[in-house]
């Protein structure tokens, strides 16, 4: 009697342990056919060949294609030296926003800079870039930020015997 028992319960036990060991299914988020949905007139900036201390600012035009209102919720850029201005009302569908940015052109040299878009889009994660070539200042009088800062000065130890 006590085998018979002792049995039952093994195989209750087993028959729960290996459903516990079945894979959850987990349904994936559906796809709103309605999303808001961007559209950009170009996704790279392209300043070209610029002076030292110049203009910075440059504009990424889009249209909302989606068939709800589109909101940014955040843009950062991939470095500080670059700043998006993003618009915080949302674009409604069929009409066009600006997203302005301004680049640090106190940097001498080539650049490739991201700015990433967080939205309520398609796809909430985007990626719009800008990149050019600042050109060294023509008076040789170049304030601009070294790639490797330079090393601090060592304080002279005294030691004493």
């Amino acid at each position: 009697m006590k085998k018979t028992l002792l049995s039952i319960g093994l195989m209750v036990c087993l028959a729960l342990g290996a459903n516990a060991q079945a894979p959850e299914t987990t349904t994936p988020n559906p796809i709103n056919p309605n999303a808001p949905k961007f559209k950009f007139e170009s996704e790279v900036v392209d300043y070209g060949t610029i002076e030292h201390n110049s203009d910075g600012n440059r504009e990424f035009k889009f249209t909302n294609t989606g068939k709800e209102p589109l909101i940014i919720s955040d843009a950062k850029g991939s470095c500080g030296c670059t700043t998006p201005n993003w618009p915080k009302e949302p674009i409604r569908p069929g009409e066009t926003g600006v997203i302005k940015v301004k680049y640090a052109t106190d940097r001498i040299g080539a650049f490739e800079k991201t700015i990433t878009l967080t939205s309520n889009a398609d796809t909430p994660s985007k990626v719009i870039k800008i990149k050019g070539v600042v050109n060294p200042d023509p008076a040789g009088t170049t304030t601009a930020t070294p790639a490797v800062p330079a090393p601090l000065p060592v304080p002279a130890v005294e030691i004493k015997k």
